[in-house]
């Protein structure tokens, strides 16, 4: 039984996560790799992702990512650490984060009472993170926390946006839906990011798309239509995604309890609103 208020871990990562993914969104992020050697957009993404691994192969970057296409991960790895090695790639990312976040939230918000605040609420939370059955939080939990409180802050971020990202891809594997179908039936759901950037950033064709599309109008969960949209059916079993996703990671909010979730998630969506408002996340990423 939940201490919590109904859905209060949702609404917790639905505020601190934007503030550890704007930075794969940023120019910063684009600039550090390239002094490394790295041009394209995939590289920079797959390198920084998955740095935290080491010098992984394809086949993991695959498992982990989950709903990109094989082919262009492995058009990419492991051929990124021949451009820079993992740790290279990780002091990259740090020195992108900082920059990204001075300059969504500038210098007064980076150096307030509050960010401090939500660094410590935040690395408490991470306490209760657990490695078992998630990889990609296991790996990130073995870095080193860094000491200004933004970073700290965007450091805890990235640990509860992986614990929470590896849960969800155990509810989606559970409920039937492959990498495509997850894709297809988000963005049914009227949440999802615009179907063009999708495949072009995941690696997926047209023909993909509208193959998966047409095996859930089979199972009976997408109305027939050019565009996407959910049956009663569909939109029940991504209710029960998002609900076992929720409980799979209820275990670090719980630990920092009712209060401190609400103070976590009232501060975050401070500076959310600030870094949005200066531009933090594009329109083709979100638009449909």
């Amino acid at each position: 039984m939940s201490t919590l208020p109904a859905r209060a871990e949702r609404r917790c990562h639905n505020a601190v996560n934007p503030l550890h993914s704007c930075l794969f969104f940023s120019p910063d992020l684009g600039a550090e790799l390239g002094k490394l050697g790295f041009e394209d957009p995939s590289a920079v993404y797959f390198a920084t992702r998955a740095a935290a691994f080491g010098p992984v192969g394809a086949g993991t970057v695959t498992a982990t990512f989950y709903n990109f296409n094989p082919a262009l991960v492995a058009e990419h790895v492991p051929a990124v650490w021949s451009v820079a090695s993992p740790e290279q790639v990780l002091g990259a990312r740090l020195r992108a984060a900082d920059t990204t976040l001075r300059r969504l939230l500038g210098e007064e918000i980076i150096a307030s009472d509050a960010m401090a605040e939500a660094a410590r609420l935040a690395l408490r939370a991470t306490e209760a993170c657990t490695p078992h059955a998630r990889p990609l939080y296991a790996a990130h939990a073995e870095l080193p926390v860094p000491d200004e409180p933004h970073l700290a802050f965007w450091h805890a971020a990235t640990l509860l946006r992986e614990h929470r990202g590896d849960a969800h891809l155990a509810a989606l594997l559970a409920a039937g839906l492959d990498p495509v179908e997850s894709l297809v039936s988000h963005t049914a759901t009227g949440k999802g990011m615009a179907i063009r950037w999708i495949l072009s950033s995941r690696g997926w064709r047209r023909t993909d798309w509208e193959a998966a599309s047409d095996r859930l109008r089979e199972r009976g969960l997408l109305v027939a239509g050019e565009e996407p949209a959910l049956t009663d059916a569909g939109t029940a079993l991504r209710a029960e995604v998002e609900e076992a996703t929720d409980r799979m990671d209820r275990a670090p909010y719980e630990h920092l309890g009712a209060e401190g979730v609400e103070r976590l998630t009232e501060l975050g969506r401070g500076f959310l609103f600030t870094a949005a408002s200066n531009g933090a996340f594009p329109s083709e990423a979100t638009g449909r």
